[in-house]
Parts: structure tokens; C-alpha cells; sequence
């Protein structure tokens, strides 16, 4: 692969092997004969011996030999075709060389090699001229090798790749002459031709030719077999094009393909940056790093500073990538700041949004990024580092930092690799930018985010609780589902899971709105399943003044085209929900769902099961009313609620399975609920969820009877005075003060009083010392008090004001057999 200038034509056909070799003296004398030139030209030894050899030749030929042997003796040798006139008067079409040597004596002699052409030389006669320019000038490397893959000819033309004069390269292989191409593939193409006789066309090796070893080439080689006239393999015959600008074009659109795929898979600035080096390695550069503003990396506009005298930029590394080890990869950190000094050509870059190349770096040079105070700086000859480009990164006009390539061992860069930097770069800038502003549209959806979930759990006694949270959307961190745990009246507690279709900031919002509807309810505590049936009224309304008119949840509207947006954006309807509330004081445990999973509990002896839960409607589609159940719960006994995500991660996707799955993952956990909580999320879901997922674990506690003092009074009005004695008692007991106690005194007689006034049937008074002091008086009423503001003249009207002045909250709720007033106080002495 490889050649020199032809000195006197070129040797199309010419077969070494079959070649009739014959001597002549420095004048042209034939001094050697041959029995194959003898077969060639019919003439013997003994007429040919001692004739000139222009005599043999056609007119035109002999007056040429001449200047051969001119050459001859100057040390060239000529190559070419001429025509032999034979024995028998007949023209005889040759391939010649002629080539100075040495005769067995030590004379001076010129060696001519004749070898016939044979079928080719039909029509010779009329276009020897133009096919001795064809091969001589012909700008397309040719090369012959023999059946040992070792040069015996090759054209001028292969001497622009490299690999010395074609004298120098006979006898010679493809790895000796170009050693850094891939020579064993081009010989391993050789081979294949001389064993099948088959052509390979436009085979491309790429390497380093000699003639540009700082620049990787590409060849365009196609290889054909030379036979002799028994069709015999006796080498192959080669052409070599030099097709590197298509290769490079082709690389180049390659890497511009792999930048459009690669870089902005994610809308994280840091990943894009990096994303970005990665991609430039090695296809364009060494060494690459890419720097943002630090007004980019946190989403807001940035606002490049002017430059003034020696001041230093700075900016943070958001991304390196190094070819090699020893190459100043991390000098600086990813996200550390780097610092370039205001006269630097990096700091140029920034200030002026233009980019810069330099072919030949200052080996002497300091580099441009300031490290730390007391690091030494290095220069680009200690670096190894030779060619650079600075590429400012920009969107819309704007900068926002520097992408920096450099080369050591390659060739400079050029135009055409600046104008390739600029565009990968162009492209990532997009990326980054768009990155940049959702990081700050995601900053803003987290707080929304945050302001809806809860940050901790409220401090109660009647649960131990741990919960976890996996949103299907990682890239804003939002999504519909949400948990929550309320404390009630009484030592009581909700429990509440649920989830808003779909993902994002519009399910964030609507599972927001649900959430305070359910707080809103739980305080006036309402039983599970009337909370789902007011959840479902505010659904179906919500959907309503959202737009889809038909109050059907289907996002479809009324078919007028107005107000759909709505019904799409933050709708709750389909929205499934589990509320459950457990009373302390008794281990009782209340429960409804509405399209959504029942709660596993797992026993204090660790064995798992599942409530028969009947399963209401999802909110706001409409259907049976809603259903709740009651069980009983162990002390230490754990109620897991979840959403359906939690389940839907296996290969089979039923929810039997689900539930099997979890059950597992249920025995297998620890006893400390908080990391059992996470243990079950990573057991059950991938790292990136297709659905949402929360799990609110709750491990239950009771109430020692000594914090329960409960009496049964007949409805008779003389019993107020017994009420306030036995609470006076059971507090002295408690180890109250004489306020409190004075303060719970008229509590439980203005509760005492009006249950008997107002209601009928049995009266219960009971006290509860957990973190506050409770007091509540049960009645068979079925209506509820209300707080009124009396006249002066009034006589009666006054206790439920005295009641809200003195307890720090009370209120009303409904149980099967009638109602119960309640009153909170805080505890003013130690908790035993």
C-alpha cells in the first residue's frame, strides 16, 4: 500500500513469474539469451546473441531504447510496454522492464525482464501512448503482490501514503511498509483472494499512513487475484483511494448522532454537563472539561460578570472526561469551584461568547485554571497537553459557561474540528439550558411538594409509626400518592393512605386538595365510612366545577369544548383512598376503603395476613355506598397500609401475587419498624417505579388500665354531685394539683349535667391521662350541642361556654349507641 514515480511508464499485465529475463551491455547488445525469450520472440540464442535488442523491436520501440539505457546507467530502471516483432514476422504486445545490474564477471549489464501480454495487448497498436499514461498518471495508488504477500510493483502514485520509493518496498510486506495500519486485516483480505479468486471491493482501512502519522487516515482498498494462463494464483493485484475527508465527515456525523442520543437524557445540569465530556471522548478531544456558572447549577438566569483588571472567574466544574490516566482528570472535582484568571483566554471566552483554537499550545505555559492557594501550578508541557479549543456554551444569547477540549498525541485541531466543537457544544447547550430552567421549576414544585406531604409525623402514643415514599416521577420527585397519620379524641388516631391518578405537579396538587379534605373531616371525627362518602361528594364536585360537566370522571366534559383543561389538570376523581382509625384505649381498629388495597397486619409473632375489607368505589365514579369493618388488634401488633404501587412490581401481575410478595417481605423484616419500612420498599419496588408508591407502617400500643378510670351513671340529676367526688378522688389518685383538679371538677359537672338534661338513656363518664388530661361524658343523644352565647338574663345556656373557656379543645363525636362530648386539658404534672 504504498509506491514511487514511475521512471519511464508503468507495467500493466506485467507477470513476474512468467517474465523471459534476457542481458544486454551498457550499449544494448544482447549478451544473454534464454530458452523462455527464445519461446517468446522465436529467435535462438545464436541469432539473437551479439544483436542489438532494438533490432528486435518494432520501429517505434527501438528509437526508445536509447534513453532506457541512458537511465540504465544513471542506476534507474524503466518500466513500460513496447512490441516485439517475432521470429515469424508477427507483433509481439510486451510488458518490458529494464534494470541495471551486474555481470557474473563483474561488468556492468542491463537485466530485461519481457513478459507477454497476451489477450491484452489486442488493439496495443492503437493505444499504447494513452495506456502507458493511464498507468503512469493515474492519481489511484496500484500495488501487485506476490503469493507471499511481498511487493514486487506498484505505481507512482502510492507514494504519497508513505513507505519510501517503490525500490525500497520490493521484497517487502504491508506491516513493514505501513506499520501503522491495520495490516493484518488488509493481509487477511489477501489471502482470501488468492485462495477464492473472489474480489473485494472498497474494503476501508483505517490506521496511521507514514506519510500523516499525527492523523489517523482512512484507504479505500479493493483487492483482485493475478493468475497465470493456467489460472493459477501468482498474486494480488491492488488499488488504493484516499477516502479520510469522507471518513472524517462520517465520524463526524456519527459523533453529532451520538451527542443528539446521549447528551439530555436527563434534566439534571450536572448530568447533561458530563454527558457532554463523555460524548467528546475520544472522538474529538483528550481531554475535555465543561464549566457552568454558578447561577446555572442552581436553575436561576445568569449574568456573566465584566471583566476588570487581574480578576479572577469563577465558575464549577460540572463535567470531565480524560483519554488518559495521567491527564489532569481531577485536579478538579465536579462541582468544586475553578477559577480562571480575567486576562485568560478561557475568561475571554466567557466575556466575549466567542470560541478560540490554538494549533500549538506554549509548552512553557502555566495552565489557566487557579487552583487551591497552595497547589503548584503546571505547565501544558508538564500536562502533555498540545492543541486546545475553548467553546463558549450559549442559549438563547446567553452564556452560560466554557466547554475546553485539548489533544495531546493527535493531530492540532483545525478549522473543521472547531466548527464540529461548536456544534456538539451548540447542541448541549440546548440540554443544559433546559435543564438549568426546570431545575428551577422542579425547586418550585418540591416546596409545593413539601408544603403537601407531611414533614414528620404528629408525636402521639397510640402508634409507633414509620413511613416511605417512591415517586414514579424521579425527575421532579412528585406524584399523587400521599400518607398521613392524624391524632383524634380520645387516645384515638387516624391512619390514612391514598392516591391521585397520575404523576407530576398537577397530581401533587389534587392529592393536596384530598389530603386537607381529610384532615378537615378527621377533626370533626367522623367514622371511616361517612369520611370516604363526603371524599366522594367533594370529588364528584371538584369535577364538576372543573369542567367535565357530566360528573362522570372521565376528563371528557360536556362536549362544548370549554372548561376540559380542568378536568385533566389536578382532577381527584378515581382517587383511591384507605382511612383506618385505632382507639388505644381498647385496641379497637376501624376501617374503609375506597378503590384502593386492604392493609396487611402482622401479629407480635410475626405471622402475616391481610383484612377482609370490602372494597368501595374509587372517590367520584359513583357507586355502593361505602362499608367499614372493626376488628381487635394485639398490643404490638402492625397495621402496613399501602398503595396499589407497592404490589404492582412482579412478573405476575395479579393481585394474589402482589399480596404473596409482600407477605414475604412482611416476615422477613426486622423488628424495628423504621428500617423495616424501607427494607419492604426496596424488596418490592425498583429503583424507578412505572406507579407511585407509599407505605405507612403503624405498630399499635394500648393504654395501661391505670390511665382509664370510667364509671356508669344513672341519668338522674342528684348523680352530678357523686360525678364530681369520684373525679376528685381518681385524680388525687393520678397525683393532680388542687387546680386541675378544681378546673376537671366543672368539666365533668357541666358534661354530666347537660347529658342528663338534654339526652336519654344510660350516661358514661370516663377519664384518660395520656399526654393530655381527656374527660368524656357519653350519651343516648343524638343531636349535637351547640356553643351559644347567652343574655344576661338567661338562666341556663352557659355550660358548653364554660366548657371552651376552660379546656384547651373539646367537641362531639357520634358512636353506634349515641354520642360523646369530650374536653382536652394539659397535663401540669409529670406523666408516671
Amino acid at each position: 500500500m504504498g509506491g514511487h514515480k514511475e521512471q519511464g511508464g508503468a507495467r500493466q499485465g506485467f507477470d513476474v513469474a512468467d517474465a523471459a529475463p534476457l542481458l544486454l551491455d551498457p550499449h544494448g547488445l544482447v549478451t544473454g539469451w534464454t530458452v523462455h525469450a527464445e519461446r517468446l520472440l522465436g529467435h535462438g540464442a545464436a541469432e539473437a546473441v551479439g544483436r542489438k535488442f532494438a533490432d528486435l523491436l518494432e520501429t517505434a520501440d527501438a528509437d526508445r531504447m536509447d534513453d532506457v539505457l541512458a537511465r540504465c546507467r544513471t542506476g534507474s530502471d524503466w518500466s513500460g510496454l513496447m512490441t516485439a516483432r517475432h521470429r515469424d514476422g508477427r507483433p509481439v504486445a510486451m510488458a518490458v522492464r529494464v534494470a541495471p545490474t551486474t555481470a557474473p564477471q563483474g561488468r556492468p549489464a542491463v537485466l530485461v525482464l519481457l513478459s507477454e501480454l497476451g489477450d491484452t495487448a489486442q488493439g496495443w497498436d492503437m493505444s499504447r501512448d494513452v495506456l502507458e499514461q493511464i498507468v503512469a498518471g493515474n492519481p489511484i495508488g496500484i500495488a501487485i503482490v506476490d503469493t507471499d504477500l511481498r511487493y514486487v510493483w506498484s505505481n507512482a502514485a502510492l507514494e504519497q501514503f508513505g513507505g519510501g520509493p517503490a525500490r525500497s518496498r520490493v521484497g517487502r510486506r504491508v506491516a513493514e511498509v505501513q506499520p501503522g495500519m491495520d495490516s493484518a486485516a488488509v493481509e487477511q483480505r489477501m489471502r482470501h483472494v488468492l485462495e477464492t479468486g473472489e474480489q473485494v471491493i472498497g474494503y476501508e482501512s483505517v490506521g496511521r499512513a507514514r506519510s500523516a502519522p499525527l492523523r489517523e487516515t482512512a484507504h479505500m482498498v479493493s483487492f483482485t487475484r493475478l493468475e497465470d494462463h493456467r489460472g493459477d494464483p501468482t498474486g494480488v493485484y491492488y488499488t488504493v483511494v484516499d477516502v479520510t475527508d469522507r471518513h472524517r465527515a462520517r465520524q463526524r456525523l456519527a459523533l453529532l448522532d451520538r451527542a443528539g442520543e446521549y447528551i439530555g437524557r436527563t434534566l439534571d445540569v450536572m448530568t447533561t454537563a458530563q454527558e457532554l465530556a463523555d460524548v467528546a471522548v475520544p472522538g474529538l478531544a483528550d481531554f475535555v472539561t465543561v464549566d457552568l456558572l454558578e447561577t446555572v447549577l442552581r436553575g436561576a438566569e445568569p449574568v456573566p460578570q465584566p471583566l476588570a483588571g487581574s480578576e479572577r472567574v469563577p465558575l464549577r466544574r460540572a463535567g470531565h472526561r480524560s483519554l488518559y490516566e495521567d491527564l489532569p482528570r481531577t485536579v478538579v472535582d465536579s462541582g468544586a469551584v475553578v477559577a480562571y484568571l480575567a486576562d485568560s483566554p478561557p475568561a475571554r471566552c466567557l466575556a466575549t461568547g466567542r470560541s478560540w483554537r490554538q494549533e500549538q499550545l506554549d509548552p512553557l505555559a502555566v495552565e489557566w485554571a487557579v487552583g487551591a492557594p497552595d497547589a503548584r501550578e503546571s505547565t501544558f508541557l508538564e500536562l502533555g497537553l498540545q492543541s486546545v479549543m475553548i467553546v463558549p456554551i450559549r442559549a438563547r444569547g446567553i452564556t452560560l459557561g466554557l466547554t475546553t477540549f485539548f489533544r495531546r498525541r493527535q493531530s492540532p485541531f483545525d478549522a473543521d474540528d472547531l466548527h464540529l466543537a461548536e456544534d456538539l457544544v451548540s447542541r448541549a447547550a440546548v440540554c443544559v439550558d433546559n435543564a438549568r430552567r426546570y431545575t428551577r421549576e422542579r425547586d418550585a414544585a418540591l416546596v409545593l411538594q413539601r408544603s403537601l406531604l407531611p414533614r414528620r409525623l404528629p408525636d402521639q402514643d397510640a402508634v409507633e409509626v414509620a413511613a416511605c415514599y417512591r415517586p414514579a416521577d424521579e425527575l421532579t420527585g412528585l406524584g399523587g400518592d400521599w400518607y398521613d397519620l392524624i391524632p383524634l379524641s380520645g387516645a384515638r388516631v387516624a391512619l390514612v393512605v391514598g392516591e391521585v391518578p397520575g404523576h407530576g405537579i398537577d397530581a401533587a396538587a389534587a392529592m393536596g386538595r384530598l389530603r386537607t379534605a381529610v384532615r378537615t373531616l378527621a377533626a370533626i371525627d367522623l367514622p371511616p365510612e361517612e369520611v370516604l362518602a363526603h371524599l366522594d361528594d367533594l370529588a364528584s364536585r371538584s369535577a364538576r366545577d372543573d369542567g367535565d360537566g357530566d360528573g362522570d370522571g372521565d376528563g371528557e366534559g360536556d362536549g362544548d369544548g370549554e372548561g376540559d383543561d380542568g378536568a385533566v389538570h389536578g382532577n381527584s376523581v378515581g382517587s383511591g383512598c384507605l382511612y383506618v382509625v385505632y382507639d388505644a384505649a381498647d385496641g379497637r381498629c376501624t376501617m374503609a376503603a375506597a378503590g384502593h388495597p386492604a392493609p396487611a397486619v402482622v401479629a407480635p409473632d410475626g405471622t402475616v395476613g391481610f383484612v377482609d375489607l370490602p372494597q368501595g368505589p374509587p372517590l367520584g365514579v359513583g357507586g355502593p355506598p361505602f362499608e367499614a369493618v372493626e376488628l381487635s388488634l394485639a398490643e404490638g401488633s402492625t397495621l402496613v397500609l399501602h398503595t396499589d404501587g407497592l404490589l404492582a412490581h412482579g412478573d405476575d401481575g395479579t393481585d394474589e401475587a402482589g399480596r404473596e410478595r409482600l407477605r414475604q417481605a412482611l416476615e422477613g423484616t426486622e423488628r424495628a419498624l423504621r428500617p423495616s419500612c424501607q427494607a419492604v420498599v426496596d424488596a418490592l419496588v425498583p429503583a424507578r417505579p412505572e406507579d407511585d408508591v407509599a407505605l405507612l407502617m403503624a405498630r399499635t400500643r394500648r393504654l395501661a388500665p391505670e390511665q382509664i378510670a370510667a364509671w356508669e351513671l344513672p341519668p338522674d340529676p342528684a348523680v352530678v354531685a357523686d360525678a364530681r367526688r369520684t373525679t376528685q378522688d381518681q385524680l388525687s389518685r393520678w397525683g393532680f394539683d388542687e387546680e386541675q383538679m378544681f378546673t376537671t371538677e366543672l368539666l365533668v359537672s357541666e358534661l354530666v349535667t347537660n347529658a342528663i338534661r338534654h339526652a336519654s338513656g344510660r350516661v358514661r363518664l370516663r377519664l384518660i391521662r395520656e399526654r393530655t388530661l381527656v374527660c368524656e361524658v357519653l350519651d343516648g343523644g343524638a343531636s349535637a350541642p351547640h356553643l351559644r352565647h347567652p343574655r344576661a338574663m338567661d338562666e341556663g345556656g352557659r355550660g358548653l361556654l364554660l366548657v371552651s373557656q376552660l379546656a384547651e379543645r373539646w367537641g362531639t363525636r357520634f358512636v353506634p349507641d349515641g354520642k360523646i362530648i369530650w374536653a382536652e386539658q394539659p397535663l401540669t404534672t409529670p406523666r408516671e
